[in-house]
């Protein structure tokens, strides 16, 4: 029986299993986007989650406490120098798990993480910069050319606005 036990061991024995959870959360740091296995993903948000949350404090403990974590100088300075200055104004929820299908080899359930804010299809930096393009279209017909030349020539002519024919 598993009573209390909220852990996903993995199939692996503590030390291997923090090992890997460092190691992907210094990948996803790293390249802000990851593939892997899904229950490896949701092990990760566990993991990395609270990491991002003591980045947002610059201290020298946090930094302490998230290098012993992650065991990686240049992940560690990445994750105070890019990420936290993107995060700090979210109450947290830093991932998102995208649902990928199966693998081919194994039919392991695939997913892919990534840091919410570093996606640029769903922030609003990117939404603001570009501006909403409005669709015109005008449709004409041999029956609305002709008037409008006559027009021009002088000759007053009634159009009528649908520019389809009425015959």
């Amino acid at each position: 029986m598993r009573h209390g036990n909220k852990n996903n061991a993995l199939g692996r024995k503590k030390a291997h299993r923090d090992a890997l959870l460092s190691n992907l959360a210094v990948s996803l740091i790293d390249h802000k986007r990851i593939e892997t296995t899904l229950a490896k993903a949701k092990a990760l948000r566990l993991f990395v989650e609270p990491l991002i949350t003591k980045s947002k404090e610059d201290t020298t403990h946090s930094r302490r406490m998230i290098f012993s974590e992650l065991q990686n100088k240049e992940a560690t300075a990445a994750l105070f120098r890019d990420v936290a200055p993107k995060v700090a104004s979210r109450p947290g929820g830093y991932t998102r798990i995208i649902k990928l299908g199966n693998r081919l080899g194994d039919a392991a359930e695939m997913a892919m993480i990534e840091l919410v804010d570093f996606n640029t299809t769903y922030t609003k930096e990117k939404a603001a910069g570009t501006a909403k393009k409005t669709r015109r279209t005008r449709r004409t017909s041999a029956k609305t050319a002709a008037p409008k030349a006559d027009k021009a020539e002088g000759g007053e002519v009634a159009e009528d606005g649908g520019g389809t024919k009425s015959e």
